[in-house]
């Protein structure tokens, strides 16, 4: 898991950096409304996704994992037919019927004509990042996280940015940046599905239909998703329906700033994903218990050097994008405390769906969900940018700490250990640092003003975990990082 989560995490940078960048180039050149105009559309292009997709990117990686455990080719064979066909017919529906509805979304949802074009673009990008994600979810199931890092977290994000770039500079606007996300998801689709097939190979077996087991279990796993990204999107899309594109641009910023500083947690999770399922089936239980443990102290830790730059140097780090975007610093703090509870938590969530209890996912994820709709309604009238901030923020906190419950009432395992106590006392002193630095420094310029107050709370976190004392599990990853990984991981074979 440390290996595959070590390449996820290199992974993880690249993409976050790349979308980090492409937020930043549209903001710079083409300004916040540009900026909420992507996003926007974006966040279509997010739900839809996962609807066409109907809970398969799980299923598939579950399903792929516990049929090669089983050695059964056949129903390996029938369950990637069943996912795929599935997700590619939904793609297809649903990017129709957005290109059809999009004028009539922007003009009369959106009150702005300007949001018809990236909708139209999205609908045409629908097919293909449905289609990367349901081969890559597949691949999974091999235990192996390469397709996945080098397709879906490093080619087609790099291939986004480096297009991005290229239409900006001849001039061609927000197009330009829509043009390289078509670009980008096409050629990735036809990538991950080369990566399928050459870890399929050819499978002589009859391909059996177990297609009641897959739909229940995806089926509520989709609900659940569902639940889940419209936790994530609901808040740019009611803010599109009550501001303005220019507040969805700076809410946005704040948004991709926060989700940079957590960019561990997706690549550790997709590596934790597949053990759960294999985990589980095979009776593992303190196996299980140990790679929980792992992945939430991986996280956190990983999570936390930067969320605490967050919360100190907000204005600085929007100051990037141009002043006028400094306006979000206070959504920055308050996303960034949210993020805290997700990352302290860990996988949670995955413990439950992987390990065959999607239906608490799909009750939790539906519950914070309606809070989270129902807070936005509230409190964006009135609060705005911050309103949605508070929102999220709230609802993070809620479904973080039942998952957490409903994990240690069904599996009777609890993600923490005194490591983590260890971290948040590190963070906290950094961050008590950061705040002197940064009054120090008041005077220089912005950037020059968060490279010190960066580099010095980073250090300060570093060392005081260091005196504090590593866990076995940090030393399985920093061997990892110093190419000694064979040997970490016999060491802690034999300590177990």
């Amino acid at each position: 898991m440390a290996r595959g989560g070590g390449l996820n995490v290199a992974g993880a940078i690249v993409s976050q950096a790349s979308f980090f960048l492409i937020t930043l180039l549209i903001a710079r050149h083409l300004g916040r409304t540009a900026v909420g105009l992507y996003s926007q559309g974006f966040a279509f292009l997010a739900i839809l996704e996962l609807i066409s997709l109907s809970g398969f990117r799980a299923g598939l990686t579950r399903f792929v994992a516990v049929h090669r455990v089983d050695k059964d080719q056949g129903a390996l064979r029938g369950t990637l037919r069943i996912g795929l066909g599935a997700s590619i017919l939904g793609a297809v529906a649903f990017g129709v019927a957005l290109y059809l509805v999009a004028p009539l979304l922007a003009v009369h949802v959106f009150r702005t004509a300007l949001l018809t074009a990236p909708l139209r673009f999205v609908s045409v990008v629908l097919l293909f990042q449905t289609l990367t994600d349901a081969a890559l979810a597949a691949t999974q199931g091999w235990m192996t996280m390469r397709p996945y890092c080098l397709i879906g977290m490093m080619y087609e994000p790099v291939t986004r940015l480096a297009l991005t770039v290229g239409g900006l500079a001849i001039g061609l606007g927000l197009k330009g940046a829509l043009w390289a996300l078509v670009v980008s998801n096409s050629t990735a689709a036809v990538f991950s599905l080369i990566a399928l097939r050459r870890l399929t190979g050819r499978i002589r077996e009859r391909a059996s239909y177990r297609t009641r087991q897959i739909f229940s279990f995806s089926m509520v796993s989709w609900l659940a998703s569902f639940a889940s990204t419209g936790l994530i999107w609901a808040d740019t899309i009611l803010l599109g329906i009550y501001e303005s594109s220019r507040a969805v641009g700076v809410y946005q910023v704040a948004t991709r700033v926060v989700l940079l500083a957590s960019f561990s947690m997706a690549p550790i999770n997709a590596a934790f994903s597949p053990r759960i399922a294999k985990l589980y089936h095979g009776g593992d239980t303190e196996g299980l218990r140990r790679a929980y443990v792992a992945a939430t102290g991986w996280i956190l830790r990983l999570s936390l050097p930067a969320l605490v730059v967050c919360v100190v140097l907000p204005h600085q780090l929007l100051h990037l994008f141009g002043r006028s975007f400094e306006a979000g610093a206070a959504v920055t703090i308050i996303l960034a405390v949210g993020e805290l509870m997700d990352s302290a938590t860990g996988p949670c969530g995955l413990m439950l769906n992987m390990s065959g209890r999607p239906v608490y996912s799909l009750i939790d994820n539906v519950i914070v969900l309606g809070l989270n709709v129902g807070l936005n309604i509230v409190l964006i009238p009135r609060y705005g940018i911050i309103g949605a901030a508070w929102a999220w923020a709230i609802a993070l906190w809620v479904v973080n700490i039942l998952r957490v419950w409903q994990v240690q009432r069904a599996l009777h395992m609890v993600p923490f250990e005194v490591s983590e106590l260890k971290a948040l006392a590190a963070v906290a002193i950094a961050g008590g640092i950061g705040v002197v630095v940064r009054e120090v420094t008041g005077g220089m310029a912005a950037l020059e003003a968060l490279i010190v107050g960066g580099v010095v709370m980073v250090a300060i976190y570093l060392g005081v975990v260091v005196l504090l004392g590593m866990s076995p599990d940090d030393r399985v990853m920093l061997g990892l990082a110093q190419g000694r990984h064979r040997n970490a991981g016999r060491g802690q074979g034999a300590q177990r």
